[in-house]
């Protein structure tokens, strides 16, 4: 179960110029390298949940990516793309010394490790696709859908408050607050390391790469899709999500389909962070699917 705990190590990495700080936990050759959502967030939330994983013999590493956390936060839109985002996390795999990894990437990190394992396949053991898509265009028809349960009066408030510009009208963040309890994280209190990485999150990254919240994709991933291309990735991957994800179970049974070598679970009474609605069911699936890969070429 997750509890917080100090990193072993505190490692800070140059990548092209910036400084990028990241935590290690636990020592080892089976690594679990940890690659969070935002964009734009600290690493805490993902870190804490799985660095009690070396009660299990693992090595656990995450990083605050550039923008992020104890990383630099340079300004320059230009540097928040998914194909930057990839080479600095090979720059920190490489620094690191950590070799083959279980590569594991949740909601936007999971985008992140779909593209890095295209890029890098000789990098990973296994790879974990957590709460997160391969295919942009098909999440929007499934937010909408999402959106739709709120009522054709709501959605056309929110419609017209989106074509306007007043996205910090109080009653369009009131239906984002609805959406984000029923799809985010359906705890009546959120945990500490999920309010702390909340509360430190850099926008210029996230509104350039997504949009201005969890159910608005206008920013330079809004096209993203991966699908045709997850074929070519052979080394076995778990995929999860919630029954009540915001990234939806259709979402994650469109990347089993193609990919070669799938395992998926949905858990029933989670949102988009299994690992803290839903512990109990969570932390035995995945380490089911590591022990199944332990020691794997």
């Amino acid at each position: 179960m997750w509890r917080e705990i100090e990193p072993d190590e505190r490692h800070v990495i140059e990548v092209d110029g910036h400084k990028v700080v990241a935590y290690s936990f636990g020592a080892g050759e089976e690594v679990v390298f940890c690659l969070n959502g935002g964009p734009g967030l600290p690493c805490d939330y993902l870190r804490e949940a799985h660095s009690c994983l070396i009660d299990q013999g693992y090595r656990v590493v995450a990083f605050d990516q550039l923008g992020t956390g104890a990383s630099d936060r340079p300004t320059d839109a230009s540097l928040w793309t998914i194909e930057r985002y990839v080479a600095e996390t090979e720059t920190v795999r490489r620094a690191l010394g950590l070799g083959k990894v279980h590569l594991l990437g949740h909601s936007w990190g999971g985008w992140l490790a779909i593209d890095y394992a295209l890029t890098h396949p000789e990098a990973l053991k296994t790879l974990i696709l957590e709460d997160t898509v391969a295919d942009m265009p098909h999440l929007v028809t499934e937010l909408e859908r999402l959106r739709a349960a709120l009522g054709p009066e709501t959605v056309a408030m929110m419609q017209r408050h989106e074509a306007e510009g007043s996205l910090a009208h109080p009653e369009y963040l009131a239906a984002i607050t609805i959406l984000n309890y029923r799809h985010v994280c359906r705890l009546a209190e959120w945990p500490a390391p999920v309010r702390r990485s909340l509360d430190d999150w850099n926008m210029g990254p996230y509104e350039t790469m997504q949009g201005p919240n969890e159910f608005l994709y206008v920013g330079n991933l809004k096209d993203w899709n991966r699908v045709p291309d997850l074929p070519r990735i052979t080394v076995p991957v778990l995929i999860t999500c919630g029954q009540h994800d915001e990234l939806t179970p259709a979402c994650a049974a469109r990347m089993k389909r193609a990919l070669p070598d799938a395992r998926l679970t949905v858990f029933p009474n989670s949102s988009h962070m299994p690992f803290y609605e839903e512990p109990g069911a969570y932390y035995p699936v995945l380490l089911d699917f590591l022990g199944r890969h332990r020691g794997g070429a």
